[in-house]
C-alpha cells in the first residue's frame, strides 16, 4: 500500500508542476491541477485505507543529510489520517473544477502548484519517521498553506496569513524543542530510537507538554486559536475545507504520535490527561460561544473548528488518563471517541465549508445578514448544508452524534472511577460537553435559518442560482459520507476501535453488538439505524396527520406568512445579529477574554512585523472590550459601618462583622441575570459532583 502512496506523491508533484507551467492558460492549468489532484487523492485514499487493518510498513533510504536517513512509516493510524485527508482532497479538487473559474485572474497556476504541494506535504508529515524530515515536511505544509491563504492579496487575507504564519512557527519551535529533548536523551533523530528509549519522567513530561502545545497551535486549540477565524475565511473555500477538515488534524495526529508512540516505552502520566481534558473543555465551550457571535459564515465555521478540536481533545485526554491510570477499557473508549470524531469532523466540516463556498459563489457575500431565502433558489446546496448542520450539532442518526456519544461514555465512565479530584474534573468535562452541544444546535439553527430560510434580504440573494454540477457533486459525496458514518457506525466502529487498541497495546473494547453500539461500563446502548427508522416513522406520521386534518377542514397551504394581522416585511425576520447580540450580552466576560487574547496576539505580531520590516501586513489591534460594571461602593451600600461612635464597642464589633458580610453578599446580588444563571449552574455541578462522590 505504501507504493500507491508513492504514486500519489508523484502525481501531485507532476500535476502541480504542469499546472504552474500552463499558468498563462488558466483553463488548462485548472484542468491539469484538478484532474491530476483527483487521481493522486484516489491513489492515496486506497493506500491509506488498505493500511487500516494491516501491519506497519517501514521504508528507509540514505538521505542527503548524514545525520538523518529518509525513513517512512505507514501504520494503521497513519493510514486513517491519509485516507481522511485524501477523501477531502478528492472532493476539494472536484469542487475546484467549477469553483476555480473565479480565480483565473489571481494565478491559477500558482494555486494548482501550491495546493498539490500542500496535500503532498500533509501526507509526508504523517509518514515521516525521523525528527528532521518530520520538521521539514511540517514547515513545507505551513508555507504552502500560507500561500493559499494570501492568494487573494487583500488586506484582510494578508493580515490573516501573517497571523497564521506567526502561530505556525511558534508551534513549530515548540515541536522542534520537544524533538530535541527526546533526541538528546535517545542519541538519535530516528523515531524508532525514541520508541525504544525509556525516558526519565521529567524528560518525558517536558517533551510531551512542548509537543502538546506545539501541535495544539496547529490544531487551533485555545489559547492558540486566534489564527483560525482569520486565515480560514481568507483562503478559497475548498482550501478552507482542506485546512479545517484535514490540516488541523495533523495537530491531533502529532499529539497522539508523541504520547502513545514516541513516549510509549516510558508510559504516560495522569497529569498529561488532565491537561488535555482541561484545554479540550475550554476550547469546546469558547469555540462555540465565539461562533454564536459571528455574522460571517466562514468565520462562524472556523470557530466551530476550535469547538470540535476541543471535543476531540476530550476524547484523547480521556484515553491518555485511562492509559496512565492502567484502565484499559477507559483508554480504549476515550481514544476511540477522539479518533472517530476526528474522522467525522473532517467530513461535516469539509461539507459545511464547501456549502459556504457555494453561497459565496452564488451571492458574492458571506454575510448572513444580507442572505436568506436561498433554500428555494439553491435546493441542493441547502439540503447538503442542512445535513452538515445536523451532523455538527450531533443530531442522531448522523455521524457527529455517534462520536459524541462515545465521548460521553468515556467521560461518564471516568467520572464513576478514580479519586475525588478526577471525579470532579470529569463531571465538569461532561457539563462542558453538554453546554457545547446545546450551543452548537443554537448556532446552526441561526446559521441555516438566517442563510437559507425566510425571504431574500438583498438583491444578491434574490439573484442567486444553484452552483454547477462539480460543486454539487462534491457536496453530495460528503453528505453521503456523513450519513454513512452515522448509519453505518456498527461497521466503522470496529475499524477505529482496532486502531485505538493497537496504539494502546490493549484489547479492543467491545463497542458493537450487531447494529447496536454499546458501552459496557455505563450500560448504555444506542443504534443509529434504529433511531433513523423511528425518526422517519414519526416524521411521516406527523405529516400524514397534518395533511389529513387540513383536508378535513378544507384548508389549503397559504404561501403568505402569517404576521398576526400585520403586513409581513423583511424587518420581522430574525437576523444573525439578533442571536449574536443576545450571546454577547449573556456571555460578556468570555468576549472580554477574547478581546484580551486578540490584543495580545496583535501586539506580538506588531513587534515581530516591526523587527522584520513588515508593518503593513501586521494585524491591527482589536477593539478594546466593553467596560464592565464597577464594584459596589461599600460605604454607600452598607452605611451602618460609617458611624461606629453611635454604638458600644461590642455592638460595634458585631455590626462590623455584619457590615463585612453584607458587603460581600451585595457583590453577589448584582442584578445581572447572567450572574444568577452562573450560580445555578455552579450549584448544579456541585451537587452532581457530590452525588458522584458519595456513590
Amino acid at each position: 500500500m505504501l507504493e500507491l502512496i508513492f504514486v500519489s506523491l508523484g502525481l501531485s508533484c507532476v500535476a502541480g508542476a504542469l499546472s504552474l507551467v500552463a499558468g498563462k492558460t488558466p483553463a488548462a492549468s485548472k484542468t491539469i491541477a484538478c484532474v491530476g489532484g483527483m487521481a493522486s487523492a484516489a491513489c492515496a485514499f486506497i493506500g491509506g485505507a488498505g493500511a487500516l487493518l494491516g501491519p506497519a510498513v517501514h521504508a528507509s533510504w540514505a538521505g542527503p543529510m548524514a545525520f538523518a536517513s529518509f525513513t517512512l512509516l505507514l501504520n494503521p493510524l497513519a493510514g486513517l489520517l491519509i485516507a481522511v485527508i485524501s477523501a477531502l482532497a478528492f472532493v476539494a479538487w472536484l469542487y475546484g473544477l467549477s469553483y476555480f473559474d473565479e480565480y483565473y485572474e489571481k494565478g491559477m497556476g500558482i494555486i494548482g502548484f501550491f495546493m498539490n504541494l500542500f496535500i503532498a506535504s500533509m501526507n509526508l508529515v504523517i509518514l515521516a519517521d525521523n525528527a528532521f524530515w518530520f520538521l521539514v515536511f511540517f514547515e513545507l505544509m505551513s508555507l504552502t498553506s500560507y500561500v493559499l491563504v494570501v492568494i487573494d492579496q487583500t488586506e484582510k487575507s494578508l493580515r490573516g496569513g501573517f497571523l497564521y504564519l506567526i502561530m505556525a512557527h511558534i508551534g513549530f519551535l515548540m515541536i522542534a524543542i520537544s524533538f530535541f529533548v527526546m533526541a538528546s536523551a535517545a542519541g538519535s533523530l530516528e523515531f524508532e530510537a525514541f520508541r525504544t528509549s525509556a525516558f526519565a519522567p521529567g524528560v518525558a513530561t517536558v517533551a510531551f507538554v512542548l509537543a502538546f502545545f506545539g501541535f495544539g497551535a496547529k490544531a487551533g486549540m485555545v489559547p492558540f486559536h486566534s489564527w483560525l477565524p482569520q486565515a480560514h475565511p481568507a483562503a478559497p473555500s475548498n482550501v478552507s475545507a482542506l485546512m479545517s477538515g484535514g490540516m488541523i488534524k495533523i495537530g491531533i495526529f502529532g499529539i497522539c504520535k508523541v504520547c502513545f508512540d514516541l513516549l510509549g516505552a516510558t508510559g504516560g502520566e495522569i497529569g498529561w490527561g488532565v491537561l488535555v481534558i482541561i484545554i479540550g473543555a475550554v476550547s469546546s465551550v469558547l469555540g462555540v460561544v465565539y461562533a454564536l457571535g459571528e455574522h460571517d459564515l466562514k468565520s462562524l465555521l472556523a470557530y466551530h473548528s476550535v469547538e470540535n478540536i476541543g471535543i476531540i481533545l476530550l476524547g484523547v485526554g480521556t484515553g491518555i488518563y485511562g492509559w496512565a491510570a492502567h484502565l484499559p477499557w477507559l483508554a480504549a473508549i476515550g481514544l476511540l471517541a477522539g479518533l472517530y470524531h476526528l474522522v467525522n469532523h473532517a467530513m461535516f466540516k469539509g461539507l459545511l465549508f464547501l456549502g459556504a463556498g457555494s453561497v459565496l459563489h452564488a451571492t458574492g457575500t458571506r454575510n448572513m445578514e444580507v442572505l436568506g431565502g436561498l433554500a428555494r433558489l439553491m435546493p441542493v446546496t441547502a439540503l447538503c448544508f442542512l445535513v452538515g448542520s445536523l451532523a455538527i450539532s450531533a443530531i442522531p442518526p448522523l455521524n457527529g452524534f455517534v462520536s459524541e456519544w462515545f465521548t460521553y461514555q468515556g467521560l461518564i465512565g471516568a467520572a464513576m472511577d478514580g479519586d475525588i479530584f478526577m471525579r470532579i474534573l470529569f463531571a465538569f468535562a461532561v457539563v462542558a460537553l453538554a453546554i457545547t452541544g446545546a450551543l452548537a444546535v443554537t448556532c446552526f439553527v441561526k446559521a441555516f435559518g438566517v442563510t437559507f430560510l425566510a425571504r431574500p434580504r438583498s438583491e444578491a440573494a434574490e439573484q442567486a442560482r444553484e452552483v454547477p454540477a462539480p460543486m454539487k457533486g462534491a457536496m453530495v459525496l460528503l453528505t453521503v459520507a456523513c450519513v454513512f458514518l452515522g448509519l453505518g457506525a456498527a461497521l466503522v466502529t470496529p475499524v477505529v476501535d482496532s486502531i485505538a487498541a493497537a496504539m494502546l497495546s490493549v484489547p479492543p473494547v467491545p463497542a458493537v453488538e450487531g447494529a447496536t453500539l454499546v458501552s459496557l461500563d455505563t450500560a448504555s446502548v444506542v443504534s443509529p439505524l434504529v433511531l433513523a427508522v423511528l425518526m422517519a416513522l414519526v416524521i411521516a406520521a406527523c405529516a400524514l396527520v397534518r395533511n389529513s386534518a387540513n383536508r378535513a377542514a378544507g384548508m389549503k397551504d397559504d404561501p403568505q406568512t402569517w404576521a398576526c394581522g400585520y403586513q409581513a416585511d423583511l424587518t420581522m425576520e430574525t437576523l444573525a445579529s439578533t442571536v449574536g447580540a443576545n450571546v454577547k450580552n449573556f456571555m460578556g466576560p468570555l468576549f472580554a477574554i477574547r478581546f484580551t487574547v486578540n490584543r495580545a496576539g496583535a501586539a506580538v505580531a506588531r513587534l515581530l512585523s516591526r523587527a522584520l520590516g513588515l508593518e503593513k501586513t501586521a494585524p491591527s489591534a482589536s477593539k478594546a472590550p466593553e467596560p464592565v460594571l464597577s464594584r459596589f461602593d461599600r460605604d454607600r451600600t452598607v452605611g451602618i459601618a460609617a458611624a461606629p461612635h453611635r454604638a458600644p464597642a461590642l455592638s460595634h464589633s458585631v455590626l462590623s462583622i455584619v457590615s463585612d458580610l453584607g458587603a460581600w453578599f451585595s457583590r453577589m446580588e448584582s442584578g445581572d441575570f447572567r450572574t444568577y444563571i452562573v450560580y445555578i449552574v455552579g450549584a448544579l455541578v456541585f451537587f452532581l459532583a457530590l452525588i458522584i462522590l458519595v456513590r
